[in-house]
């Protein structure tokens, strides 16, 4: 079963859910969000960020692939990029960190070590890019897929609770604490992954 990570780009964002493709949570902030939806463009609105995003900052997500199949993706960029973080009581997320936004697994391939990969592929991406740390905003109640990642599985692949919330805590992972992962990474890729494909070297902006 041949598996592997890409870079998410404008030609393989069809290959995200549906839904996913169209929302534009936290793309922009809560106004203009609801007014790209009564005027029918998210999915352009979409387009526009991931555009902006890879043009100023770089890659901002990595799409999975069983057998060439999309299995999953996750998505992640500067809180500057991210408007709707500011709208969260446990804001803002730290300058030094890069926010982890949301990931998604299809059900069939859940539960198979896939969404702790992400998260590693995430961190080693970052720290080669020169950053402490993730965060995330978590969901205390989640009970069902949605743009907020559930706050028990962040703290499952190793965040840590920063700023404690009923409902949204902001957790955070320090990237130092994972440099051990960078020999660790290719192991459970190779392990986990199978045939892995080989991302590009990063150049500068």
């Amino acid at each position: 079963m041949g598996r592997r990570l890409v870079p998410l780009t404008l030609d393989n964002l069809p290959d995200l859910p549906k839904r996913c493709r169209s929302c534009i949570f936290w793309e922009l902030d809560p106004v203009s969000g609801e007014a790209a939806v009564k005027a029918g463009r998210p999915e352009l609105e979409k387009e526009a960020w991931i555009s902006a995003v890879l043009l100023e900052w770089g890659s901002c997500g990595r799409v999975v692939y069983v057998d060439d199949v999309p299995a999953g993706f996750v998505m992640y960029a500067p809180p500057a990029y991210v408007p709707r973080s500011t709208a969260f009581p446990t804001s803002p997320v730290s300058p030094d960190a890069v926010q982890l936004l949301t990931a998604w697994l299809t059900p069939g391939y859940q539960g198979q070590g896939l969404g702790r990969v992400m998260v590693q592929t995430v961190a080693k991406d970052l720290i080669q890019r020169g950053f402490k740390a993730i965060e995330a905003f978590g969901d205390a109640g989640w009970t069902e897929p949605a743009c907020v990642l559930p706050a028990d599985h962040l703290l499952a692949v190793g965040f840590k609770t920063v700023r404690p919330h009923p409902r949204f805590p902001r957790l955070r992972l320090e990237l130092r604490t994972t440099i051990s992962w960078k020999e660790d990474v290719e192991l459970a890729l190779d392990r986990l992954l199978g045939a892995v494909q080989k991302e590009p070297a990063l150049r500068p902006l």
